[in-house]
């Protein structure tokens, strides 16, 4: 099967967004892959390196989370970045073939510096993030990638610098596919960008009361101000939560919302129920695992030594064909 590589940087609660708009995908893809998941925690030190100090406890709750939602470490690798050394050694040698303005023009980045507003994230590591990225998925010569649309600048640069460094040094690496994911897009319960700076999402962990109080808070449509004013699903932010996680219902709420027979808290109160159904397996599972964090350790330490084994490979031969000593 074809090697593919994605990950996540352990940087707080998973929520619902991840969940829609990559896990279950990935669950798939460990049917049709040689899927390598990483907690890329060498990318989550770029813009929380003032208080690193939970990334390791979030790496673990992390694997927990993806571990619950039905990824198998018995189908795919799963390996902590920063315990896989040949990341850093790949991505020094792509640094010196990286043009600088390449970087300086990512969108991606540009968009990260606005989104990320107080902190200083004026870094040479934060500039060289796609650079380190093209090392992830290099270093383990994955040829697909599944990323979303925001990523696809990203997973270009990686594929130009393939080009350069095989013409350079000769053929050594495939140029990965994009694989663009038809991610779900969930908005925060206050109709903004989900986002753990917002703090305006449901956690995978939350518990039962605490889904409840979110959804109570989530905006509607602003129109239906009283329960028999004809809504506007089409702009209610309820509705399209519906769609994504019950759609067999979503149809009859939206033809009720519509002619004014059903009120936003109704719609709320059985929108909680629907959360709670879909997020209490993962959350016992997860209360579960964390319970014993020496099963956990062990599937990062198997997965550690697997990723490291097809990283030194990888590396003996860019050693060799860039001149360095491989062979000491």
């Amino acid at each position: 099967m074809k090697r593919l590589l994605s990950g996540m940087r352990p940087t707080g609660s998973l929520h619902l967004g991840h969940l829609v708009g990559a896990l279950e995908n990935w669950i798939k893809l460990q049917e049709k892959f040689n899927c390598y998941y990483m907690i890329a925690d060498w990318h989550a030190l770029m813009s929380e390196y003032e208080n690193p100090k939970s990334l390791e406890k979030n790496s673990i709750e992390m694997l927990a989370d993806w571990i619950s939602c039905g990824i198998d470490p018995d189908k795919s690798t799963i390996f902590v970045q920063s315990h896989v050394k040949e990341h850093l050694e790949l991505d020094i040698i792509l640094s010196c073939i990286t043009p600088l303005a390449l970087l300086e023009r990512n969108p991606t980045y540009k968009e990260q510096l606005r989104e990320m507003k107080g902190r200083n994230l004026m870094t040479y590591g934060f500039l060289g993030y796609p650079v380190l990225q093209a090392a992830d998925i290099l270093i383990y010569r994955a040829s697909v990638v599944p990323v979303g649309i925001d990523q696809a600048a990203h997973l270009e640069l990686t594929r130009e610098l393939v080009r350069k460094f095989n013409n350079l040094y000769g053929n050594t690496f495939p140029e990965p596919e994009t694989m663009l994911t038809k991610a779900s897009k969930l908005l925060g319960f206050d109709n903004k960008k989900m986002s753990k700076s917002l703090n305006n999402f449901i956690a995978l962990s939350d518990k039962p009361e605490v889904v409840k109080k979110k959804v109570m808070k989530m905006i509607t449509d602003p129109k239906k101000i009283h329960l028999d004013d004809k809504g506007h699903p089409d702009v209610c932010n309820v509705r399209s939560y519906y769609n994504i996680f019950n759609a067999s219902e979503s149809e009859e709420i939206t033809r009720l919302c519509r002619e004014g027979e059903r009120g936003c808290i109704k719609c709320k109160e059985r929108l909680s129920e629907i959360i709670l159904e879909k997020t209490e397996p993962i959350r016992k599972k997860r209360t579960a695992l964390l319970g014993d964090k020496e099963r956990l350790l062990g599937i990062l330490k198997d997965g550690n030594a697997k990723a490291r084994q097809a990283a030194l490979e990888t590396m003996k031969e860019v050693r060799k064909k860039i001149g360095v000593f491989h062979d000491l």
